[in-house]
Order: C-alpha cells, then structure tokens, then sequence
C-alpha cells in the first residue's frame, strides 16, 4: 500500500510510488507532484529539466520552459490520466530530480555539462524525461544515451524543422544542427530514425525518413504512428518532440513556430500509441513561455509528457521495460 497524503508530496512523500491529493492551484509545482530528491536508488524514470535558450536563431525563452511544464502538470497529477486509466505511479517509480546546472556565461563548457548530467541519471539504471530548454540540449542527452544503450539508436523526432542542416564546429552551440551531428557522430541510425511533423526543407536530410506535416494530414494520425514502428522496429530508440512540431493555433510559445503542422490531438495519438516501441530517453522542448496564450504551449507539453510516462508505464505492466 502507497501512503496517501494530504499537499506537498513532491517534499512529503517517502516512497517513489503512488500520488498525493493536493490542490492544483497551490503547492511545490514538482513535474505531477513527483518527489523532489537527487536520491536515485529505486527510480524507473528521472524527470530533469535543462534550462537553456543559448543556441537559439529566432526567438529566446525557453530557459523558463522546464518550470512552465512542471507549473502545467498539476491538472494531470489530479485525475487518473485520460484516456488511460490507470494511475501511472503505482507502477512507475518517478523522481524530479530539479534541474541541471550549467554555466550559461562559459558556453563552451554546456554540452559537456549536460553529457554528464545524464550520465549520472542513466548510471542509476533509470531512464530519463527530459523537459527543455532549446533543442540543442538533445545532442548531448544523446551522447548520454548512445554509450549506455549502444550505437546507434534509433530517434523518433517530432518537429517543424530537419535539425540537420550542416555543422562541422562541434563546438557551436545551435538548436539547428544538432541531428547533423548525431548523425556523423553515429549516435542514431538514420535509416532507422523518423522525423515527423516537418514543414522546412533542407537540401540534405542525412538519410533519415520523413513523414512531413502535410503528409499526416493526409493520411491519419494511426497511420503515421504504424509508419514510425514499422521504421524504429524493436531497436533502442530516444524521442524527442520539438513543441513546434505542433501548429502554432496549438503551441504558440516557441521560438520558431511554423503554420501548417500537426493538431495536439493527432500528436497525442501517436504519441499514446508508442507502446510497443522500445523507449530508452525521452525528451520534450521548445516551450518558450513569453511567447505563450494561456499556457497552452505548456499544457501541451505537459500532456505530452505525461502521455510518454504512461507509455512506459504500460510497458513495466506488461514486462516490456
């Protein structure tokens, strides 16, 4: 039996396991009242935000993005998670683990700091729910990733935009380039990879398929998530979902929205449908607060996240994960 409690179980709670009975309008604003601690013994999934908007080309603020999902997941700490029903924490140990530490005035030393961060994280034998930040941050996670799980993975990347287009400096610090890399790095395996969402063109998309924004119009939200399976199949494989992949009706808090992409409801359902697909890293970025109606870019997120957690919680009942 999980205890119950009554507010504040993110810092009350002495077991990983169960959910607490708040307010959702007041409390320690933790990702869906997980437990706040660095304490990793006994965690299935390690939630981590990662603060940064550096290499950004367009719009700043998504260094305060980690702390608007959190704000926006108390709705989904509540109720059991639609269209679920399960509570995820009786199966699934989570923890928030705060955020990463970098620093932002000695650029260069940030991949490397967050490489490291997610070592500590995957060295435990938990996996990681990363909540960005700009996309940059996903290079590094990926180094993290590839040396505990192999090379290479196989990446689900949801997005307006390739991330792909050239860069030789492995020093640079650009929200663009960042798949380009991993790709010559061997970190992924482009022809087991899949970006979904795109609506910008790149003369070279480094082998990795695509299935564009306009193309999940047509064809369907199921039929899209088929198409990723049958691409991924059973390898390794780390998601990351780019907030703009979302059309900017639905997530307008980013810093390059672009018309024309995908409904929150057609990326939930793909997204729910992720079950069979072998999760070892998540990711969700991109959400730019300044920028955001009402929250709803970081309820989107939030969603989203939740929705992946659930994922990997049917898997653990299951006995896939």
């Amino acid at each position: 039996m999980t205890q119950t409690l009554f507010g504040d179980g993110a810092i009350r709670r002495t077991s990983l396991l169960g959910s607490s009975i708040e307010n959702t309008y007041a409390g320690v604003l933790s990702f869906m009242r997980r437990n706040y601690t660095r304490e990793l013994a006994g965690a299935d999934v390690v939630v981590s935000g990662v603060p940064l908007d550096l290499s950004t080309t367009f719009r700043p603020g998504a260094r305060l993005g980690p702390a608007a999902v959190r704000a926006a997941s108390v709705q989904l700490a509540e109720l059991k998670p639609f269209p679920w029903g399960f509570d995820p924490f009786e199966e699934l140990a989570v923890t928030d683990y705060g955020d990463c530490w970098f620093d932002a005035h000695n650029p260069l030393s940030i991949r490397d700091t967050i490489t490291e961060h997610a070592r500590t994280i995957l060295a435990s034998g938990a996996k990681m729910l990363t909540l960005g930040g700009d996309h940059f941050i996903t290079w590094p996670l990926l180094i993290a990733h590839a040396e505990k799980y192999g090379k290479p993975l196989s990446l689900i990347h949801f997005d307006a935009h390739c991330d792909t287009w050239p860069d030789d400096n492995r020093d640079s610090l650009n929200h663009g380039t960042m798949f380009y890399k991993a790709v010559n790095e061997g970190l992924i395996d482009p022809a087991r990879s899949v970006q979904v969402g795109l609506r910008t063109w790149n003369d070279d998309f480094m082998g990795i398929p695509r299935i564009d924004a306009p193309t999940v119009h047509e064809i369907g939200a199921q039929a899209t998530l088929e198409r990723i399976k049958a691409i991924v199949g059973d390898n390794p494989t780390y998601l990351t979902f780019d907030i703009d992949c979302l059309d900017p009706a639905f997530a307008p808090g980013t810093g390059t929205p672009v018309p024309g992409g995908l409904t929150s409801a057609q990326a939930l359902h793909i997204v729910r449908g992720m079950t069979d697909v072998n999760l070892v890293g998540m990711d969700v970025v991109e959400v730019s607060p300044p920028f955001d109606n009402s929250e709803i870019t970081a309820l989107a997120a939030a969603h989203i996240a939740c929705d992946l957690l659930c994922v990997l919680a049917s898997r653990k009942k299951a006995g896939l994960a």
